[in-house]
């Protein structure tokens, strides 16, 4: 071998450990790079992306319990005057918890609504039989039900036994009943902006 081929060999050499000592430091730099930003090893996907969706699924389940405590119906509180007080729900509507015949009950107060009104499972369930058929008109057209007399109806220490009552109620997931007319009829109603007051008369 001479010179100029030694000289040539030595050179090719170092150009080979050179190559090799930067593919050695970009395979370090990757798997570096890898483990910090969560890629795993072998697949494109990002392991960072798991406890990310983990965080975000944990707030969601947060807010969805928050939202149903503060839209879950409360007790309406009594006054020393014998007031009832209902507290407008974050939705804005107000809710309240009852009694219709006796099995209890989560109402939505609905002012506008002729009568106290209850979906076909809680009749069922409060054992509300018999009745007269009837159509009702809602929002989302006509629905068939029957009217009872002669229901009791409570909300805290308050109750009304001869009420009549509709059976057909639908559409309305938050509560059991409509609190309408044929029970409030009976009372004084005050709303405020942030409160409803029921009061005896």
């Amino acid at each position: 071998m001479g010179i100029q081929d030694r000289d040539w060999y030595r050179d090719a050499q170092r150009e080979k450990e050179k190559q090799r000592q930067m593919d050695e430091t970009r395979s370090k730099f990757s798997s570096f790079t890898r483990q910090n930003l969560g890629v795993k090893t072998g697949s494109p996907r990002q392991l960072g992306l798991i406890p990310m969706m983990i965080f975000w699924c944990a707030v969601m389940g947060l807010l969805y319990m928050l939202m149903t405590h503060y839209l879950q119906p409360r007790q309406a509180k009594v006054m020393a005057n014998g007031d009832l007080v209902i507290k407008r729900s974050q939705d804005g509507h107000f809710y309240t918890l009852g009694t219709v015949n006796g099995v209890d009950a989560k109402f939505m107060v609905d002012t506008g609504a002729s009568l106290v009104t209850v979906s076909d499972d809680f009749a069922k369930k409060a054992l509300i039989r018999g009745g007269v058929t009837t159509t009702f008109k809602t929002a989302n057209g006509d629905a068939q039900g029957r009217i009872v007399d002669g229901v009791g109806v409570s909300i805290g220490p308050v109750s009304v036994t001869n009420v009549r009552v509709g059976v057909g109620l639908r559409g309305h997931e938050a509560s059991d009943a409509l609190l309408g007319q044929s029970f409030l009829s009976k009372f004084d109603i005050i709303m405020g902006k942030d409160q409803m007051v029921i009061r005896p008369r």
